[in-house]
């Protein structure tokens, strides 16, 4: 029977999702609004140095993002399925654990960071002036690195406890915070002087640090799920190696989203600048179909993980059979409103005709991939929440290196910007479907073996 914390083993499935997505809209928009808010405040510096240095920094941040979520997954699947066993006194120990474990590797990323950034970015192609600010923005925000991974993981475990409007509100705070500080900083005000892009960065430390000692105080006292007491060495042994088992293959997992953009660009880069310009701007109007689903989806690993904890395996049928028929439903009525009315949405993007007009041959194909792109991710999220994180990487894996690129590389041999279009229509179809099969077979045996996956937690 699951205990008090398991708030996601009982009460509707679907008013659960729809009522946690709902609360989770601002939260996914604040998700990328650190960078929105620092991108536009540092273009306001005079000369184009301040927003390249911006841009190199991207990808070092993307990739430690990477590093950050997938060490939170591990956290998150790991007491979010001792909650639902009831076990309520290991949740506590593995969640101060996991925290310990982000802390030490956060710490040593940070240093690792500042002794080797110079030798990084000037890899990355940053010279001069450009190298300089780089340096001094990414000097400051690798202490931030600590920040960042916690607030992360404490929302993550707000989540957990079903606390997603609490979640929500304090990324919405954290953004705020952020958008006060950065004018301040970077601009000056006051005694404070102009910093410069290092004023940003001190900003998004400043205001993830407020953000990490709320959810830490929430844990703590409200959800009673942080306790500050000696652990044995063998249980956090045990622990870590748990959640690792989670973390590497979560990150892996991820890190197939930014390889697979950067492996597309340049292979659309074949097809003319106009081609990139058209298609990264397509990329950006497809995220708001994504808004919502992704919403919902913040739920669902951790109501996975709390009803396998719980041996709730019903449930967790309905659950698949629930978010699947809600992504289907929803992303292929986005996709009939992107094709019907895509010639009206790409002025707004973009005032070149042709740039247009490969938008709209784009929004006329690649959405009707769009509910398979989300039974794909969903997919991943039923394996992870079962113990099974590694097959939720291989998912990742097959749709970006077994599909996706293979595909496209074909298209560009033909010299077909319409076939590189169908390429990835055909990737997210394949990939969507296999999905979907195997985490319907999934959930469709549990409960009917006696086989639990090596390192779960209940």
């Amino acid at each position: 029977m699951a205990g008090r914390d398991a708030v996601y083993t009982r009460g509707s499935i679907g008013g659960t999702m729809l009522k946690t997505g709902f609360a989770m809209l601002a939260a996914t928009l604040a998700m990328s609004g650190y960078n929105i808010a620092d991108t536009y405040f540092v273009g306001r510096l005079p000369g184009a140095e301040p927003l390249a240095a911006m841009g190199f920094t991207f990808p070092v941040v993307m990739l430690i993002g990477c590093v950050f979520r997938g060490l939170g997954v591990g956290v998150m699947s790991t007491s979010a399925q001792a909650l639902g066993a009831s076990k309520h006194i290991k949740a506590t120990r593995l969640i101060a654990s996991g925290l310990l474990l982000i802390t030490l590797f956060s710490i040593g990323l940070g240093i690792l960071g500042i002794l080797t950034g110079e030798h990084v970015f000037a890899a990355f192609g940053a010279r001069g002036d450009t190298l300089e600010m780089v340096r001094g923005y990414m000097n400051i925000w690798y202490f931030g690195c600590l920040t960042a991974s916690l607030a992360m993981t404490g929302n993550d475990l707000l989540i957990t406890c079903g606390a997603s409007k609490t979640a929500s509100a304090m990324m919405m705070a954290g953004l705020i915070l952020n958008v006060i500080l950065d004018p301040i900083f970077i601009f000056g005000w006051g005694i404070v002087p102009p910093m410069g892009i290092r004023g940003a960065a001190l900003a998004t430390i400043i205001s993830q640090c407020a953000s990490t000692v709320a959810v830490l105080w929430l844990l703590y006292k409200k959800y009673e799920l942080l306790e500050f007491k000696r652990i044995p060495w063998r249980v956090m042994r045990g622990a870590w190696r748990t959640m690792i088992r989670y973390a590497v293959p979560a990150t892996l997992g991820m890190l197939m989203m930014p390889i697979g953009s950067a492996v597309l660009t340049r292979i659309t880069a074949e097809f003319g600048d106009i081609a990139v310009a058209a298609t990264a701007a397509a990329g950006r109007l497809e995220m708001i179909a994504f808004i919502f689903p992704m919403a919902l989806g913040v739920s669902l690993m951790p109501m996975v993980s709390q009803n396998y904890g719980a041996k709730l395996y019903q449930r967790i049928r309905d659950c698949h059979r629930f978010s699947m028929g809600f992504a289907f439903c929803y992303l292929m009525t986005m996709a009939v409103i992107y094709v019907i009315f895509a010639h009206y949405f790409t002025p707004f993007f973009s005032a070149d005709p042709q740039v247009q007009e490969i938008m709209t041959l784009c929004m006329r194909i690649v959405p009707w991939g769009f509910a398979a792109i989300e039974i794909h991710r969903y997919s991943g999220f039923f394996y992870t929440g079962c113990g099974r994180p590694a097959v939720a990487a291989w998912l990742n894996g097959l749709r970006i290196i077994g599909f996706m690129i293979p595909f496209s590389l074909v298209a560009m041999w033909f010299h077909s910007l319409e076939g590189l279009f169908f390429a990835r229509l055909a990737a997210d179809v394949l990939a969507g479907a296999v999905g979907y099969i195997l985490s319907r077979r999934l959930t469709e045996t549990l409960g009917r073996n006696n086989n639990q996956p090596k390192g779960a937690v209940c």
